[in-house]
C-alpha cells in the first residue's frame, strides 16, 4: 500500500507541474476539441496516461469561457449517463440469474460514465479542489439549465463519500496558525465580519474565545467549515458584548457556557455536504472533556428568514396579523430600538410572532422555513431562548428586526430530538416558547396561494441550511 501512495503522488507531480506550473497562454479549443478530450478521459489505460489526460483537460477547462464551461456541463448530462445497451443487458441478465455476480455487474452497469471521469479527474493534484469549484459553476446553471441536475446529482454523490467525516481533520485556530489560514477565516467569516487583524485577534488570541474548523487532506489549508466559540457564564442574549472591543475576559475554568456565536460554511461548491452537526457535536465533545465546568452548549443565531416572511405574512389579506402590529411594522426604522415605548411595544408583538415561525411555520416539503432552525433543530438542538434586541447591526435589523435565537445542544438529548425532528417534524424546545407560539393565529393560506417548488429537491442533509447563506 506504502509504495501504490508513493506512485500515485509522484504521477499527480508529474501532472501537476503541467498544469499548475508556468501559466500558459490562454488558447480557444473548439468544442469538438473538448468533446474529444472528454472522451479520452475514459480511454486511458495506464494511470499515467489517465492522469496526463485528466490534467490536460482542467487545463483547457480553467481556459473557457462561461459558454465553453456550460458546454462541457451539458455533454457530461447528454452523452456520459449510463449505457443502455450494457445496463439492459445486465439487467437481463440479473433477472434470468439473481446473484452476486450479476447483481454487481448491473450495479457496475447502472453507473453513469460521469462518474469515472471525475474520479479521473480528482487523481490530478489539485484535481478535488479543482471539482469542487466546478460544482459550484454547475449549482449555478442549474436554474436556467434544469437537465444538469443529474450531473450535479452524481457530484454530490462522489463528494458525500470523498469528504465523508473519517477523512476530516479538527484543528483549532489560534494566533500561531499559519497566515495563510487566517487570511481565509477573515474572508470566510460570514455571520460577523471580522473587521481587521485586531478584530480576529479578540476572536482567537484571549483565553476565554475559542476557533476551531475542519479540513480535508486534499485540499491544503482550505477551512471546509470553522465555528466561533465564547466561553460565558450564562447563555447570552445579545451579540454585542461578545464581540465588544473592550471588555474583561473570564477564566475559562470557571465557564459553564460554551456558546456556538458564528457557523460559516467556506467552500460552496460542497453545499448540501454535511459538516456542521459532526463539527458542533465534536467541538461540545472535546470542550466538555478539557473543561469539566461546562454546562451549557448553545449557540446565539440569526433568524434570517423572518422579516420576509413577517413582511408577505402581514400582506396577505386572511392574515392573523392584525392591523396594529402592520401599523408597527411600518414605523420600524433603523433606531426603533433606541425608542423605549416603541421597542416595548414591538417584542410584544414580534417575540410571538417569532415563536410561530420558528415552531409552526414549513417550507413546501415539510421542514422549518428557516434555514438556521432547519440547520440546528435536524442536528438534534432544542430551540430555546428568543432574544429581542439581541443584533442591532444594519444587518440584523434588515433580517429578523434586530431578534436572535438561542439553540441548546443538550449532549444526552441531541439523538433522542434529531429522530423525533426527522421522524416526526416534532420540534424540540421549552414550555415558554411553546406558549408563546400559541398567542398567533395565523390563518391556513388558501390553496392558491400555496409555494410552488420550481426544481426537484435536493436530498436535505442537515447542512442545506447553509446554501446560499451562513449557518449560525
Amino acid at each position: 500500500m506504502r509504495q501504490t501512495s508513493v506512485i500515485n503522488d509522484l504521477l499527480n507531480t508529474i501532472a501537476d507541474t503541467r498544469l499548475f506550473g508556468e501559466r500558459r497562454k490562454p488558447r480557444r479549443t473548439s468544442r469538438d476539441d473538448l468533446s474529444t478530450m472528454i472522451e479520452a478521459l475514459l480511454s486511458g489505460r495506464g494511470e499515467s496516461s489517465s492522469t496526463e489526460r485528466a490534467a490536460e483537460f482542467l487545463r483547457a477547462y480553467r481556459d473557457l469561457d462561461s459558454a465553453g464551461r456550460t458546454f462541457v456541463f451539458r455533454t457530461l448530462a447528454a452523452d456520459y449517463g449510463a449505457d443502455p445497451e450494457r445496463l439492459a443487458a445486465a439487467s437481463a441478465s440479473y433477472l434470468e440469474n439473481p446473484s452476486e455476480d450479476t447483481a454487481k455487474a448491473l450495479q457496475k452497469a447502472a453507473e453513469p460514465r460521469r462518474v469515472e471521469i471525475f474520479r479521473r479527474l480528482n487523481l490530478v493534484q489539485g484535481g478535488t479542489q479543482a471539482l469542487v469549484a466546478m460544482r459550484l459553476e454547475l449549482i449555478e446553471r442549474l436554474p436556467n439549465h434544469p437537465d444538469l441536475w443529474t450531473v450535479d446529482d452524481d457530484l454530490k454523490r462522489l463528494f458525500n463519500a470523498w469528504f465523508n467525516r473519517g477523512f476530516l481533520v479538527l484543528k483549532e485556530i489560534d494566533w500561531q496558525t499559519s497566515a495563510a489560514i487566517l487570511e481565509k477565516i477573515i474572508r470566510y467569516e460570514a455571520v460577523h465580519a471580522i473587521t481587521d487583524w485586531e478584530d480576529l485577534r479578540r476572536r482567537i488570541d484571549v483565553p476565554d474565545r475559542r476557533l476551531f474548523g475542519f479540513f480535508h487532506p486534499r485540499l491544503g489549508d482550505e477551512p471546509l467549515i470553522f465555528v466561533e466559540v465564547a466561553l460565558t457564564n450564562e447563555i447570552p442574549s445579545a451579540i454585542g458584548p461578545i464581540l465588544a472591543e473592550r471588555r474583561d475576559p473570564i477564566d475559562p475554568r470557571t465557564a459553564t457556557t460554551a456558546v456556538f456565536y458564528s457557523i460559516s460554511n467556506c467552500q460552496d461548491g460542497l453545499r448540501g455536504i454535511s459538516f456542521g452537526s459532526f463539527l458542533i457535536k465534536q467541538v461540545a465533545d472535546d470542550l466538555a472533556r478539557e473543561l469539566p465546568n461546562l454546562k451549557n452548549f448553545v449557540t446565539l443565531s440569526p433568524v434570517p428568514g423572518f422579516a420576509k416572511w413577517l413582511r408577505e405574512e402581514a400582506a396577505r389579506p386572511t392574515s392573523a396579523v392584525d392591523e396594529p402590529t402592520r401599523t408597527l411594522l411600518d414605523g420600524l426604522g433603523d433606531n426603533f430600538l433606541d425608542d423605549a415605548p416603541l421597542a416595548k411595544a414591538a417584542e410584544n408583538a414580534l417575540v410571538p410572532l417569532l415563536a410561530h415561525y420558528l415552531t409552526a411555520v414549513k417550507d413546501p416539503i415539510g421542514r422549518p422555513l428557516d434555514p438556521v432552525a432547519r440547520f440546528h433543530l435536524g442536528n438534534g438542538a432544542r430551540l430555546e431562548q428568543l432574544d429581542f434586541g439581541a443584533d442591532r447591526s444594519p444587518r440584523g435589523l434588515a433580517i429578523a428586526h434586530g431578534m436572535m435565537v438561542n439553540y441548546r445542544y443538550i449532549l444526552a438529548d441531541v439523538e433522542k430530538n434529531h429522530e423525533a425532528f426527522a421522524n416526526e417534524g416534532k420540534v424540540a424546545t421549552t414550555n415558554a416558547i411553546t406558549r408563546l407560539a400559541r398567542q398567533v393565529k395565523i390563518a391556513a393560506r388558501e390553496p392558491s396561494e400555496a409555494p410552488r417548488r420550481l426544481a426537484p429537491p435536493a436530498e436535505a442533509s442537515a447542512d442545506e441550511a447553509a446554501d446560499g447563506m451562513p449557518v449560525s
